[in-house]
Formats: structure tokens, C-alpha cells, sequence
């Protein structure tokens, strides 16, 4: 197969299983239209369900090419939401240790931190391979305050309150943890993927009023 062969397929791709313009479709969040995905099921499915978009994604590439960070056809909302999904299940080895060898590597994506709460760190290492890389030189962050100042700093940053959209692959704060929207509700709630949540990378809901505030990366 040719390459734009293959970049066309995974355009095909792409429209048929992530629709094109998210904020077309709507959810209600507080009474405010906010971007939906569809059905909770659909969604997972098209974002970041196991073997979905990334497998489709690969099999249309030539022999020898492989998806990686800022894989061609996806966005950086898409890329980093089926990033995400695929890690979904990763745990510490032993529970309550905050390491593991794949949590070693969520480390590397940023800049001397050692074996600690690793929230942050697995958003840094998701940004890294996705092609969107958090920090002014793109040094990840082992800290949730320093992660959220720089967005602040940089104009990433929006504070939580009535009227908030988030948005499909931004990163969502709390009070010293972080994660990543994946998608908003029928109900509103968020559809989270997080690390360090119940010692390993899970999927989780919170009420729209949980947030501190969120930081865009698309």
C-alpha cells in the first residue's frame, strides 16, 4: 500500500469512527450545551475502547510503519484519548508502591522525578507520545500545581464555573491529582481516564463540579 494510500484510509477511518467536529454534538452540562460523544458505549468504543480506532489506525498503514506519537489522521483530542485507553488497567506492582515498570515509564516523560504520586506523570508521558508534550521545553511535569501554572502561564488554563465546556482530551484538575476528559455524559458527568486512581490507570466518573479547572491541548 501506498503511503497516501494509507493516509487516506485512515482519513476513512477517522470519519467513520470519531466524528469530525465533537462540538457539533451536544450533551447538557449545568443546563450549558456541552460536547458530547454519543452514547457512553459508542464513545469508549470510538476513543478509547481496547482495539478501536488505534488497531483500525494501524492496519491501514503500510507493512513496517507504526503508529506512534502524532500518528497522521488523528487529532491531538483523539490521539491522546485512545493513548489513554489503551494504558487503562496499568498497575503498581505491588499496590501502594507508586512504581512498576510501566510506571517507570510514565516517569521518563518527565523532567528528574523520582518514585512518587504519578498522576501527573502518566498525563505527561499520554501528552509526550500523543505529539502534544506538556511544559515550554516539553519536559513533563511531576506535579499537579506546576502542571496547572504553567497552563495558567501559558494560556491553557480554564477555571472551572458555569458556562465550562470541557472538551474531549483535555486534561481535567482536581485538588492535587489530575486525568484526562475522555467524554462528557448523557447526565453531564465526566468520563475520565486517570493514573494513580485505585493504585493503577483507571477509568472513572465525576460530577461536573468536581474539577478545579482544565487544560486545553487541542
Amino acid at each position: 500500500m501506498s503511503l497516501a494510500l494509507a493516509l487516506a484510509r485512515i482519513d476513512q477511518i477517522e470519519r467513520a469512527l470519531v466524528p469530525p467536529d465533537v462540538s457539533a454534538m451536544s450533551a447538557t452540562v449545568g443546563g450549558a450545551a456541552a460536547p458530547g460523544m454519543g452514547s457512553p458505549t459508542a464513545s469508549a468504543t470510538a476513543l478509547g475502547g481496547p482495539g478501536s480506532f488505534a488497531s483500525a489506525l494501524q492496519g491501514a498503514l503500510p507493512p513496517g510503519v507504526v503508529a506512534g506519537p502524532g500518528f497522521p489522521g488523528a487529532s491531538p483530542a483523539n490521539a491522546i484519548c485512545t493513548i489513554a485507553g489503551g494504558e487503562v488497567g496499568q498497575a503498581e506492582q505491588p499496590p501502594g508502591s507508586n512504581d512498576s515498570p510501566r510506571i517507570a515509564q510514565y516517569r521518563t516523560a518527565t523532567a528528574g522525578s523520582g518514585v512518587g504520586p504519578w498522576c501527573a506523570y502518566f498525563v505527561s508521558w499520554v501528552a509526550r507520545q500523543a505529539g502534544e508534550p506538556l511544559g515550554d521545553g516539553g519536559q513533563g511535569f511531576g506535579s499537579v500545581d506546576q502542571l496547572y501554572a504553567w497552563a495558567q502561564r501559558t494560556g491553557r488554563a480554564v477555571a472551572n464555573g458555569p458556562g465550562v465546556v470541557p472538551r474531549p482530551g483535555d486534561l481535567v484538575v482536581f485538588h492535587e491529582h489530575v486525568g484526562i476528559v475522555e467524554q462528557i455524559l448523557p447526565d453531564g458527568r465526566i468520563q475520565t481516564i486517570e493514573g494513580n486512581y485505585d493504585n493503577k490507570v483507571s477509568r472513572n466518573v465525576h460530577s461536573f463540579s468536581d474539577a478545579v479547572g482544565y487544560v486545553r491541548m487541542s
